[in-house]
């Protein structure tokens, strides 16, 4: 076991105003791979309790793997995020990750590596910026101005965790269809900055790429598609939303 106190390289950053408050929400997804072929199906699941939201996103893959991520945040005036947890095991995945990380405590974190058993364990504290959104990225880009670009943090885990930069870059309007009603999306690209993480992840050939999100925010905003990997590293999928299918 090995326990590290680490500092974030990049600047604190503001943390996002609450435009939208959110609530219960509970909806359906698909995961593709970069051939169109569904990998995974799943739940997004988000309930209020206490004065605070708890949101889960489960895929569940065809090969048994999983990935199982959970998020606890408040929404007073801005949006804080208290504890984040990733499971992710399985074919589907590089590397096996247990991770666990908490805003009270100074920052504590938790990070298992490989499998039940045998993992490799990285324990310590990181000081976490306000704006850190491990998570939680769709809901707060619902809640920027329309067209506006904004600059959060993120915790990379790889598996040591590193606070980096993500860029919020707001690319036009995409046109859509859901069943014939026609509908427009804001297109953002999310560009990780990795700071000195630049050059080895260059080495290795794990540089990420930017990742790619959707959303309608005309009146009621609401998430429509991701492309990006899920783990650094990691293969460029997307998720969306799935519709009922009945059996025949």
């Amino acid at each position: 076991m090995v326990t590290h106190l680490i500092k974030p390289l990049s600047a604190q950053g503001a943390p996002i105003p609450v435009r939208f408050a959110e609530g219960m929400v509970r909806g359906f997804l698909e995961l593709s791979d970069a051939d169109g072929k569904r990998i995974a199906s799943g739940d997004f699941l988000q309930v209020p309790r206490g004065g605070e939201l708890k949101c889960r996103t489960v895929l569940y893959f065809k090969d048994g793997s999983l990935h199982d991520e959970s998020v606890v945040f408040t929404q007073e005036r801005d949006f804080l995020l208290k504890s984040y947890r990733l499971i992710q095991k399985g074919k589907a995945f590089e590397q096996e990750m247990d991770i666990s990380m908490e805003r009270s405590g100074g920052g504590k974190y938790r990070v298992a590596v490989g499998k039940q058993g045998q993992e490799k364990v990285l324990e310590g504290k990181l000081d976490l910026p306000p704006d850190v959104y491990n998570g939680m990225v769709p809901t707060v880009l619902k809640n920027l101005p329309k067209g506006a670009r904004e600059k959060i943090h993120l915790v990379a885990f790889t598996p040591a965790p590193r606070v980096i930069e993500l860029d919020m870059v707001p690319d036009g309007e995409d046109r859509l269809f859901i069943g014939d009603l026609e509908k427009s999306a804001d297109h953002y690209v999310l560009k990780p900055k990795l700071g000195l993480l630049r050059l080895p992840a260059a080495l290795l050939g794990r540089t990420p790429p930017d990742n790619h999100i959707w959303t309608i925010t005309k009146e009621v905003p609401a998430f429509v598609r991701f492309v990006g990997p899920l783990a650094f590293g990691g293969p460029v999928w997307r998720i969306e939303l799935a519709s009922p299918r009945w059996p025949k």
